[in-house]
């Protein structure tokens, strides 16, 4: 946490982590606590009265259903509360709803390592609490992505046996430029995503294409779990979109992908471009995508500068590999290797 930040804790109980996040994040900053339990929330606040805490303030609702706008805080904390929430993607897309691009989550939960059977469940809720509803750790990651996280890291700490851990949950909101916020594809966002893509298919420089598919073209050709788009924080109005779609089904290539990014006409050379791109980067690695793979006409100059940013490497150049409107066409191909492709 910095000076200054806005803070929110889920499920905040007695208050203990809101007042020591308070002292953190200074007068300038702001630390909210939710609960449900009224009783909780009166001992909360006494306990801020007694300590003298202004920078503080104490919600009523649900971590299912967060009562405070859009993109207000900076950092989302919880201490072994999520796991008891029967809906925890509701959970994980509010507290991506609340924060800010390049807002972090960061708890700590109960989780399982793998599958657990019921009788050993049973035997470490007596021990410990916390375990009924706790998620194993691959659909943990899983409901994050899903949310629009990246950068997810999950820190196994205390083992209490049977496959039961405690564990620190950390991820990050894609950041981005102001007024722009990169978030999971919908199905709500088809027609807008299909006119970004034959605007960019019109200037002659995006692709061999000449027409964007269909929606169900679309979505059959790209991957379900990393597709994104940068939406306008004032009108929700997409104004560009990245995607990926498999290069083989051959195992060996299970973690190389193909991407496309397109951003609206009106609104190039503002850095969504590059915001979409980071984004769909860190949830590809997160993904265990090793290769990222595209082709780029030699005349889109500007795409390549900005792929090249952001460490892709051109291999080598495809000489006349197409037809595009009657006329031969190169391609460069190019590519990027996850940090960890090596290891």
């Amino acid at each position: 946490m910095q000076r200054g930040e806005t803070v929110l804790d889920l499920g905040s109980g007695g208050g203990i982590d809101v007042l020591l996040s308070a002292r953190r994040v200074g007068e300038q900053g702001k630390v909210y606590g939710l609960d449900a339990s009224s009783d909780m929330l009166a001992l909360a606040r006494r306990n801020a009265e007694q300590a003298g805490a202004t920078n503080v303030e104490f919600l009523h609702g649900t971590i299912e259903r967060v009562p405070l706008p859009d993109r207000s805080v900076d950092v989302v904390i919880s201490n072994c509360v999520i796991n008891l929430s029967g809906d925890k993607a509701a959970v994980l897309a509010e507290s991506f709803r609340v924060l800010r691009p390049g807002g972090r989550f960061g708890v700590s939960d109960v989780v399982v390592d793998g599958s657990i059977d019921p009788a050993a469940r049973v035997a470490a809720e007596q021990r410990i609490g916390c375990v009924a509803g706790a998620l194993p750790v691959a659909e943990y990651r899983r409901l994050l992505a899903a949310a629009g996280f990246a950068g997810v890291r999950i820190t196994l700490s205390a083992d209490h046996g049977d496959g039961v851990h405690s564990a620190i949950v950390q991820a990050v909101k894609p950041a981005s430029v102001p007024g722009v916020e990169i978030r999971p594809m919908r199905g709500s966002d088809t027609e807008q995503v299909l006119a970004i893509y034959q605007a960019g298919l019109d200037t002659g420089q995006a692709s061999f294409e000449t027409v964007a598919p269909s929606w169900e073209g679309f979505t059959a050709a790209k991957l379900p779990h990393l597709r994104f788009v940068a939406a306008d924080t004032e009108t929700g109005e997409i104004v560009g979109w990245v995607a990926a779609s498999v290069v083989s089904a051959r195992p060996v290539y299970a973690g190389v992908v193909e991407h496309s990014v397109y951003v609206h006409p009106g609104c190039q050379a503002h850095g969504i471009g590059r915001a979409l791109l980071s984004a769909f980067i860190a949830a590809s690695e997160d993904a265990g995508v090793w290769t990222i793979q595209s082709g780029i006409f030699p005349e889109n100059a500007a795409s390549l500068s900005l792929h090249q940013g952001l460490g892709f490497r051109v291999v080598g150049t495809r000489e006349r590999i197409g037809r595009h409107h009657g006329v031969w066409r190169d391609v460069i191909f190019i590519e990027r290797r996850s940090s960890a492709a090596g290891d």
